[in-house]
């Protein structure tokens, strides 16, 4: 198994540079492409959201990061539409969706993510710690 990810991990970063190098020839643009970025960005939820759904599901039952990922995501649409506030608006949106998978890493190994059964227990988003 381990070799077969190791094949396929190798053949993936020699295959892909010159594929995507090799886009323009077949007049194919990607760079400053709304149509390819929106798509990007609505595959890029659905994957995130399948992770924090099983973080919710199986280990915290916590709605939080589900919300801190959405609004982040809202925002990549948001600079999608308003693209000449992109660099105002993309750090936000970028420290929102880390700060919610972030969060549902910190619930889910509070929760003990390892057991069957979610244990709900106290935890701070941005805990102070006191010295």
């Amino acid at each position: 198994m381990g070799i077969s990810a190791s094949v396929a991990c190798a053949v993936h970063c020699a295959v892909l540079p010159l594929l995507g190098s090799s886009l323009p020839i077949f007049g194919i643009s990607i760079i400053n492409n709304s149509s390819f970025e929106f798509f990007m960005i609505l595959l890029a939820f659905a994957i995130g959201s399948l992770a924090l759904i099983h973080g919710y599901r199986k280990h915290h039952r916590n709605l939080m990061p589900i919300f801190l990922f959405s609004a982040g995501m809202l925002l990549l649409f948001a600079k999608q539409i308003w693209h000449e506030r992109q660099f105002l608006i993309l750090p936000f949106a970028v420290i929102v969706i880390v700060a919610g998978h972030l969060h549902n890493f910190r619930l889910s190994r509070v929760a003990g993510a390892g057991t069957k059964k979610p244990k709900i227990t106290s935890y701070k988003l941005f805990p102070i710690s006191k010295t």
